[in-house]
């Protein structure tokens, strides 16, 4: 089973998505699953996992709703106030959905601070036992805040997305590559392929940029833990599906055939837990 394990769907509205800069204008629009079948299909892909791009309830519902409808959409990482006193609760509520695979936060300070905040980690104590897991999005400069988290929480399953967002120009910088190898020691945390052509220079980049970057997360986790995902339709600000999918397809392709079932679908399914 084949799976693309990050993209989005949105109704496009430029105060929610006010993250959508000028120069990447070709995405201010909506992006609805029947747009993004056709290239899942092309591609061998079985299925996806749908992930949060707002900060609401209101979109966890529309994604969960979303899977109800679509086969093909396997499961949900949705987003609850993981700060907020009603956080237990309103877990156990969307916990009640079997599409719910695990919570997002996208709120960014300068160095990734929330993630060690006693109200942010207190929401993220109830994840396990809830059977859900949790998405780190951060950047490459907050890595040390999500090594902290990490180290918190030894029974939560977590997944870093977009590789820790590294600056893709030229040689991984060293602070990168040190929080990676900090990170990677932790069993519990996996990694997605993700996210890397909006993190070139102008959207500008050929195959082999990637390379560096890759083989220091490939060292780093193995290929058990590693997850691809295709950040579409963030990823049309720089690249078409095909040419994302086909970067990563590029890096692995001297890897056996059961490495790469591994990086694209089973670790995913494992992860989230995916029927």
């Amino acid at each position: 089973m084949k799976i693309d394990a990050h993209q989005h769907f949105w109704q496009y509205d430029a105060e929610k998505y006010s993250w959508i800069s000028e120069e990447m204008s070709a995405i201010r629009k909506d992006f609805t699953p029947e747009d993004l079948l056709p290239f899942l299909s092309k591609k061998g892909f079985s299925g996806c996992v749908a992930v949060q791009a707002d900060q609401s309830e209101a979109e966890t519902e529309v994604l969960l709703k979303m899977a109800k409808n679509h086969d093909f959409i396997k499961g949900v990482v949705g987003w609850v106030d993981l700060a907020s006193p009603e956080v237990e609760k309103r877990l156990k509520f969307y916990s009640k959905s079997p599409f719910l695979k695990g919570i997002r936060h996208t709120v960014w300070d300068e160095k990734g601070e929330f993630m060690t905040s006693p109200e942010f980690q207190q929401g993220i104590s109830f994840l396990a036992n809830l059977g859900l897991t949790y998405d780190i999005l951060a950047f490459d400069y907050q890595l040390g805040g999500a090594v902290e988290l990490v180290k918190a929480f030894p029974r939560q399953k977590f997944v870093l997305d977009h590789m820790g967002k590294p600056q893709i120009s030229g040689k991984p910088d060293k602070q990168w590559v040190d929080h990676i190898q900090q990170l990677a020691a932790f069993p519990n945390l996996w990694c997605k392929i993700s996210g890397l052509v909006t993190q070139t220079p102008h959207f500008s980049w050929k195959t082999s940029d990637f390379s560096p970057y890759l083989k220091v997360v490939a060292d780093a986790f193995g290929v058990d833990r590693l997850i691809f995902g295709s950040d579409w339709p963030v990823c049309l600000s720089a690249a078409t599906y095909s040419e994302v999918t086909g970067a990563a397809e590029d890096f692995f392709s001297s890897y056996s055939k059961a490495d790469k079932e591994k990086i694209f679908g089973r670790n995913a399914a494992e992860f989230y837990n995916l029927k």
